[in-house]
């Protein structure tokens, strides 16, 4: 299928919009039919090499097993496809989100996806993850809802409609439930059980917040990180596989996408599904019923030239997975181009050193990352303690200092047996010779004093030496000024100063007498001018200034909200918004996908697009959608495949989230609206939502993205 590898490609590399991909796709998955077997396999396979957009990937995923599940029913060479709608507004930069795909029970069959709802207790808010066996959504439980449950969300693993077709499938996901829920480990993600909705099988376990490993060494940008950073993941992941490896299993899998990161700093190992015991307990009838790696998933880039050959799993095919791994950590590179362990064993590919990696942690390494299982190293323990710079740097000092007192003992010893030659052999004690001093070559040597013969002593004795003058006292140096005492730092100096500056919303906090500031202000304010006025209060004896400019049109917005923007930003951001785009720039025909988070209590989300020509275009809620409430703590995205475009005109332009504990308007408003009439309704509105409810209870946070013209 070089035809939708091509497609894929052309679109990762920006060749393509999302339009004339989908376009694309379709055509190819119509004319090849042929090879529809393969689709899926090769989806995967592109999307480990670079990751996708996980609404784009469900979508195509959509599609392919469409195509599988109409050919399995019909037995026939032709196959109708039916696509979303694509047509967009001609003035939107935001066009209509997607109508949810309602079958109305006529194809039970199909893939359950995002709007759906599994068992009348999971609804399918959002997919964050998805792999071999299947697709993992964020799903909101609606009897932990109902409980009034602080977290009522949770992951669940839908299965693909090819595995679960198989007909171990649900053998398999139970199998899976089992060893997941044995393997109980903080950094194993945790799994709570399995269970089907009609044809639909799905696994229940712990939502994560955070990234898969995947996307950071997919980014464009990524070119390794400090050993430190490395040290952290690689003891994570390796200390999950040591814990399973004790129990008799071996992951089978073991890839950045089944690696996650989350936003507390901890490394979870997920995705213990094709997981085959390799240690067969005799009271374990189950393991010679059913094999779950007769199912074939692997991932060749990481998978041991044993795995790809088909042999029975050891311990160490999860130790050269993790060696790749850390490799790319170190490198951002694959050690081996991201071929396969027996591509690369055939053409006699070597890993190269990574830059500055120790001696011993890259002897580990290479020996990690060995081709023929028996040279590779022969536990995870070894790997992690081989690969420890701090245990390698206490263990060389310890070297040093065993060798430093083994020379002091010697030479004590030498001094002992000297000093019992001298007395005979018996321990007598020695007088220590004075110490003699050299004579100083430039001052001449004073002529004998003969000797005096006393009255009372016929011994002859030395006069006495002449007193010695005692020596003059340094000159005293002139008295230096004495430092005058800075004054603490006190924002609440800081408060007015802040206040006084004309469309602004900035954000001030101190660390002793440095104050940070953060935030927009109006680029009318040259930035010299600001640097002297925040200088000049009492206590400031450096600036750190992070600010961004604002056009003069976006003043009304920034003066509108900078209140309830500073309150929230004090309380720690407790509503945020941000874009996925890097550096928040995008380009004509880009997608616009930008995540939310909600404060620790119910409330009511509103996300508004300040365009350049003076409109304001409402995100959520729209038309489309029209829901907007939400729990505590929520968090999702926004945006995806076809929604939001960008499109003219092109500049810089706001994005605002708006939370409020009430509806801020009763009924629906209008999609479009003139900034000037909406902002005087807003400010209004929250007012009166103030007066009531407390300022405290509107959250407000933005962010400025750039939008550019798509190169001819």
């Amino acid at each position: 299928m070089a035809t939708l590898a091509q497609a894929i490609r052309t679109f990762q590399s920006g060749g393509l919009s999302h339009r004339e991909f989908l376009a694309q796709v379709d055509h190819v998955l119509a004319s090849d039919r042929a090879s529809s077997a393969r689709l899926a396999d090769l989806l995967s396979e592109e999307n480990t090499r670079i990751e996708l957009p996980p609404d784009v990937y469900v979508e195509l995923r959509r599609r392919v097993e469409h195509l599988m599940e109409s050919g399995q029913r019909t037995n026939s060479e032709a196959t109708h496809i039916q696509t979303r709608p694509t047509d967009l507004p001609a003035r939107s930069k935001v066009p209509a989100s997607m109508p949810p795909q309602d079958n109305g029970g006529k194809d039970p069959d199909r893939m359950k996806g995002t709007g759906d709802t599994l068992n009348g207790r999971f609804v399918l808010e959002e997919c964050i993850g998805f792999g071999g066996m299947g697709t993992v959504y964020r799903a909101l439980d609606l009897r932990k809802l109902e409980a009034s449950d602080r977290k009522p969300y949770i992951a669940i693993k839908v299965l693909n409609v090819q595995f679960r077709g198989h007909p171990k499938s649900l053998i398999t996901l139970q199998r899976e439930a089992k060893k997941a829920q044995a393997l109980a480990h903080p950094n194993i993600v945790t799994v709570y059980d399995f269970d089907r909705d009609g044809s639909t099988v799905y696994l229940t376990m712990e939502l994560l917040s955070g990234k898969s490993l995947s996307r950071i060494l997919r980014a464009p940008d990524f070119k390794g990180l400090p050993y430190a950073e490395v040290w952290h993941i690689t003891n994570g992941m390796g200390k999950a596989l040591a814990y399973a490896h004790e129990r008799g299993f071996v992951h089978c899998d073991l890839k950045p996408a089944n690696v996650f990161l989350t936003e507390r700093g901890e490394v979870k190992v997920i995705d213990f599904g094709i997981a085959r015991v390799f240690h067969k307990p005799e009271d374990d009838a189950d393991v010679t019923v059913f094999d779950p790696g007769s199912l074939g998933g692997l991932t060749p880039a990481y998978a041991s030239a044993e795995m790809l050959d088909r042999l029975e799993p050891d311990p160490r095919d999860d130790i050269y997975a993790l060696a790749c791994i850390t490799y790319e950590l170190l490198t951002g590179k694959h050690p081996f181009n991201r071929a396969s362990a027996t591509q690369a064993r055939g053409a006699g590919m070597k890993a190269v050193r990574p830059k500055d990696l120790g001696q011993r942690q890259w002897r580990a390494l290479r020996a990690a990352l060995s081709f023929q299982r028996d040279a590779r190293t022969a536990t995870v323990e070894n790997f992690l303690r081989a690969m420890n710079a701090e245990h390698s740097k206490v263990a060389y000092i310890a070297m040093v200092s065993a060798v430093v007192l083994i020379a002091t003992l010697a030479a004590a010893g030498v001094g002992y047996y000297w000093r019992l030659q001298r007395s005979g052999g018996a321990e007598r004690p020695v007088p220590t010779p004075p110490p003699v001093s050299a004579p100083r070559p430039e001052t001449p040597a004073a002529p004998p004093s003969p000797p005096v013969a006393t009255p009372s002593s016929p011994s002859v004795v030395t006069p006495p030496s002449p007193p010695v003058a005692a020596p003059s006292p340094p000159p005293r140096k002139a008295e230096e000024p004495k430092a005058v005492p800075v004054p603490p730092l006190k924002l609440a100096a800081v408060t007015p100063v802040l206040a006084r500056i004309p469309c602004s919303a900035m954000l001030a906090s101190a660390r002793g007498n440095t104050l940070d500031v953060q935030g927009y202000v109006s680029d009318d304010m040259p930035m010299s001018r600001l640097r002297d006025t925040l200088t000049a209060v009492p206590g400031v004896t450096r600036l750190d200034l992070s600010v961004q400019a604002v056009s003069a049109e976006k003043c009304a917005v920034v003066n509108t909200f900078s209140p309830y923007w500073t309150r929230n930003h004090e309380r720690g951001t407790e509503a945020s918004v941000q874009t996925r785009a890097p550096n928040a720039e995008l380009t004509e025909g880009d997608l616009l996908v930008v995540d939310i988070k909600t404060p620790s209590y119910n409330s009511y989300v509103y996300v508004d697009y300040y365009a350049l020509d003076g409109s304001v275009a409402h995100l959520l809620p729209s038309r489309r959608s029209k829901a907007n409430q939400a729990p505590p703590n929520y968090r999702a995205s926004i945006g995806g495949l076809e929604n939001w475009v960008i499109s003219k005109p092109f500049g810089k332009e706001f994005i605002v989230l708006l939370v409020t504990p009430v509806p801020l308007f009763e009924g629906r408003t209008p999609d479009y609206k003139s900034r000037t009439e909406y902002l005087a309704a807003v400010e209004k509105q929250l007012g009166l939502i103030a007066a009531k409810h407390g300022k405290d209870r509107i959250m407000v946070d933005f962010v400025q993205i750039t939008t550019k013209a798509k190169k001819p």
